[in-house]
């Protein structure tokens, strides 16, 4: 399952900055599957076409007092939340995620996804790619709780000039 940010007013980027759709719906193919808990296929969908110009369909999906953290943040509240939100996506030329897997069942869920984005001051201005996955637990209809795991070393620091070089060496030595 394929989900593009959208980059401006109506547009849906893929990593090659190519225009997907202009419609304000996701394609069949990045279509929800059916045998999702509405609350888990509205948040997917709702991430399937979310971009700068439209974050504030993540009050659709979130509790107002969602519960948000991934390894550099912790965020209480939907405000706080679109916000944060509002400063990544601001910085990105593009991005993409492609869900693997997901499990659930009525009120939880691990979403397993890779993210593929530029942004112009990382890695040359080259696409990174990042897997992880995030834990979603619901309230009703929405989700009160959402955390991401994911390698923030492979998302930004070794991309980062001098540092990056330091963050590679030390994998390496942890690794032998």
């Amino acid at each position: 399952m394929e989900s593009s940010i959208r980059k401006g007013k109506g547009q849906v980027l893929n990593m090659d900055g190519k225009k997907l759709e202009a419609t304000g719906k996701a394609p069949e193919s990045l279509k929800p599957r059916h045998s999702h808990p509405l609350w888990l296929a509205s948040f997917i969908d709702v991430y399937q076409g979310l971009g700068t110009d439209n974050l504030s369909k993540l009050l659709q999906v979130y509790t107002p007092d969602v519960h948000f953290q991934d390894p550099l943040h912790t965020i209480s509240g939907r405000k706080q939340l679109i916000e944060y939100f509002q400063a990544l996506y601001t910085n990105l030329n593009t991005c993409q995620f492609v869900i693997d897997d997901v499990m659930h069942n009525d009120q939880e869920a691990a979403i397993y996804w890779r993210m593929s984005f530029i942004h112009p001051r990382l890695n040359g201005g080259n696409p990174v790619e990042v897997e992880g996955h995030s834990r979603l637990r619901a309230q009703g209809d929405k989700v009160v709780y959402h955390r991401d795991y994911l390698d923030v070393g492979a998302m930004l620091y070794e991309h980062i000039p001098v540092l990056g070089r330091f963050v590679k060496i030390v994998k390496v030595r942890a690794g032998q």
